[in-house]
């Protein structure tokens, strides 16, 4: 028996939250000399505070956060889909536009390649994703 696509795409956003706290630490731990303000405090208190990093690894930590945000409820909306035999085209579909989605959102925030209008567009696109799972689920 194969894994449906919808539980695989789970899997692979899963995977992705659990890793996307590597580039904000690698970009904390390779701060330049003289990147971050003078009278930045040293050890746990300056990994602890995005603010204090260099643009791209705040918008590492926020990519991250953003993930989280749209990942859990996803998440749940699969695992009740899964649950109520709701699985079928529109979840097929929408777990890969998800996924497609993340990424995009991720890679494109982190380097700032997308920037306004398109990061926030990608973002509301995840949560169309999410209603359009929610919609399975509730119409099943």
């Amino acid at each position: 028996m194969t894994m449906p696509v919808e539980l695989t795409v789970l899997a692979v956003i899963a995977l992705m939250a659990a890793s996307l706290w590597i580039p904000y630490i690698v970009g904390v731990n390779t701060a330049p000399k003289g990147s971050l303000p003078a009278d930045a405090p040293d050890g746990f208190v300056r990994i602890a505070n995005p603010a204090l990093q260099r643009p791209w690894v705040q918008r590492a930590y926020r990519a991250h956060l953003n993930l989280l945000e749209q990942g859990m409820p996803f998440a749940i909306l699969v695992l009740l889909a899964d649950r109520a035999d709701a699985f079928g085209p529109l979840t097929l579909w929408t777990s890969v536009a998800f996924l497609v989605l993340r990424v995009a959102h991720a890679v494109g925030y982190i380097t700032a390649g997308a920037r306004l209008p398109l990061r926030p567009l990608i973002f509301v696109g995840g949560w169309l994703c999410c209603l359009a799972m929610g919609f399975a689920v509730l119409a099943a």
